[in-house]
């Protein structure tokens, strides 16, 4: 592996914000960024990349291989957490199991997010069409692991209702504006497109590193309280991820041979849900215990794509 492309990813200013916030924790510094911009930045970012993906599809020619492509993106997110549940009913109630294997099998737009910035750094370009299957890769993975847990439960829960679940998971907010503004970039014209390139563009990167001190913060907070829960959930954390990605990363050659899509692809397999996840859990599986898996997802997984993972998959993408 390439050292140099390890070393250039911790010099990257936005991950060195995500590990200021996590400083600042530990300094037990005051430094926060307050809740409704943080809200504002993070709605910015997933229209930003959604609309640029918008505009990359439409100078983009529909072909077999974006099917294939998409195909690919939902059967990934639909055997991940369908292996991983029966690995975690081993340690975790039922409940717990599937809430993790949603997790897990779901997307993380703030690491896709982060790795675009990653992309641009290595200058390797991927087709906007892989947003639009980040966005259907959210709800694959939610529904399965309702109704894994509706198979094994003993008590099946009235709450557990699949077609409220399955609507959740496709008018969930990040899901929503991501789609949305994908849209809106496919019909927008290049010169209208050009109109609001400093807003989409130009300040994207700034706005990220803010964004990631602020995923820095949460995730400090979070760390704790999730270490003392047990070292399989940290194993699981990180292990699980790994493999998904790197052999995500493989297999993504029979697909496409664009490296930056082979990329995304490798993210998404390897990123775990903290917000769309959450959120439907609390609707469909109220037993299962946030404090488990919100942590897992964003104060180990998160930290260790950025840092370790991202070049890794790259690497991966790039050589085989």
């Amino acid at each position: 592996m390439n050292f140099d492309l390890l070393l250039n990813n911790f010099t990257n200013p936005a991950f060195l914000f995500f590990l200021l916030g996590i400083i600042a924790v530990r300094l037990k510094s005051d430094l926060e960024i307050p809740n409704n911009s943080s809200k504002f930045i993070s709605l910015y970012l997933l229209f930003a990349i959604g609309f640029k993906g918008g505009q990359e599809l439409a100078h983009s020619e529909f072909n077999f291989g974006i099917i294939w492509a998409v195909l690919f993106g939902v059967a990934v997110a639909s055997l991940i957490p369908f292996y991983t549940f029966f690995i975690l009913k081993k340690r975790f109630s039922i409940e717990n199991a599937g809430a993790i294997a949603a997790a897990y099998g779901s997307v993380s737009a703030v690491t896709f997010v982060t790795a675009v910035s990653f992309l641009e750094i290595q200058q390797q370009h991927f087709n906007g069409y892989m947003v639009a299957i980040m966005a259907l890769m959210e709800a694959p993975a939610i529904i399965l692991g309702v109704l894994l847990i509706k198979i094994y439960a003993q008590e099946s829960s009235p709450e557990m209702k699949v077609r409220k679940v399955v609507n959740h998971a496709f008018t969930n907010g990040s899901v929503l504006l991501i789609l949305g503004s994908l849209l809106i970039g496919l019909l927008a014209s290049e010169e209208e497109a050009r109109g609001i390139e400093p807003f989409t563009t130009d300040i994207f990167k700034g706005f990220l590193a803010i964004f990631l001190l602020d995923m820095g913060i949460t995730s400090g907070k979070k760390l704790k309280d999730f270490l003392d829960s047990g070292k399989f959930s940290a194993i699981f954390a990180i292990v699980i991820p790994l493999v998904n990605g790197i052999l995500v990363a493989y297999l993504s050659q029979f697909i496409t041979s664009n490296t930056g899509d082979r990329f995304m692809f490798a993210i998404l397999a390897a990123s775990a849900s903290y917000i769309a996840v959450p959120a439907a859990m609390k609707i469909a599986v109220p037993k299962a215990n946030p404090g488990i898996f919100l942590p897992m997802a964003l104060a180990v997984t998160f930290p260790f794509n950025i840092t370790l993972g991202f070049p890794i998959y790259f690497w991966v993408a790039s050589n085989y």
